[in-house]
């Protein structure tokens, strides 16, 4: 297992980097937040799995390797909440400075729409009276013929539903009380197979940035992790962590709970593998 630290951890949306009417360039103000941060160019990329020499591209004001202005956004984005400041100044510098997003389509005329709409077709009252009459003559003489049953069946009918039925209550058995359902993400814990690594990171003190990564580096998890919400990452050989408040983080690996001391605001690299905790 190997811990790696770094300078305290600003949440991002307090954090404003500059003023618009004195403000450096988009590239210059990711790389000042990043060594702000106390990171290098090697720990965004792996943070955020942006390519170094793009990370290197932009913090010169290069956006040609991004491959387009909805790609290079999106990194802008990525990168400045890896280095934890706001997007948003960042994104509006951008669109003002490379033309900004692009005009809406215009929606199709009025006129068009109107002009394809089918005819509406007047209603038939003839054959709607003829109908009308034929149902009232109908009806008419089926009451004439049938009327002298019905009377006589409605009498059998209402004495027959008058007769009470009797139940058995004796006979019921009271309900048996469902048993208590032991909570999902802990029952996963106590349950974490032997032959892989179960890692479940919880927020009970606060709001963190969170990545995690399997032994194939693949990215299972990049995001924040709100105040009482909990993660579960689960490989067959390892598990790499980067924690961005450490101190209001608490971390279960295979069924154990880890009780590591972080100081607020430490950012934490983290690896565990099938065989953590050690034991003593």
């Amino acid at each position: 297992m190997s811990i790696g630290n770094s300078p305290e951890d600003n949440f991002p949306e307090d954090k404003r980097p500059f003023e618009e009417d004195d403000r450096p360039s988009i590239g210059s103000a990711l790389r000042q937040a990043r060594i702000d941060a106390g990171l290098t160019v090697d720990d965004v990329s792996n943070a955020t799995r942006v390519r170094i020499a793009i990370v290197q591209a932009i913090e010169q004001d290069d956006f040609a390797a991004c491959g387009g202005d909805v790609y290079a956004r999106g990194h802008i984005r990525t990168l400045a909440r890896a280095v934890h400041i706001d997007p948003d100044p960042l994104l509006t510098q951008y669109a003002a400075e490379h033309g900004g997003r692009p005009a809406p389509t215009p929606a199709a005329p009025l006129f068009e729409a109107e002009r394809i709409r089918p005819e509406r077709q007047r209603p038939n009252w003839t054959a709607a009276m003829v109908a009308a009459i034929v149902a009232v003559i109908g009806f008419v003489g089926f009451t004439l013929f049938s009327g002298g049953d019905d009377g006589a069946d409605a009498k059998t009918q209402t004495a027959e539903g008058s007769k009470p039925t009797a139940t058995k209550s004796a006979d019921r058995k009271p309900d048996k009380p469902a048993d208590p359902t032991p909570d999902a993400s802990d029952s996963a814990i106590a349950a974490a197979p032997q032959d892989k690594v179960t890692v479940k990171v919880t927020a009970p003190d606060g709001r963190s940035w969170i990545s995690a990564h399997d032994h194939n580096g693949r990215r299972l998890f990049d995001g924040f992790l709100d105040q009482g919400d909990s993660k579960t990452f689960q490989d067959k050989e390892k598990i790499d962590l980067v924690l961005g408040r450490a101190g209001v983080l608490q971390l279960y690996v295979n069924g154990k709970k880890i009780d590591d001391e972080f100081r607020p605001g430490e950012v934490a690299r983290l690896t565990y593998t099938k065989g953590d905790p050690e034991v003593g």
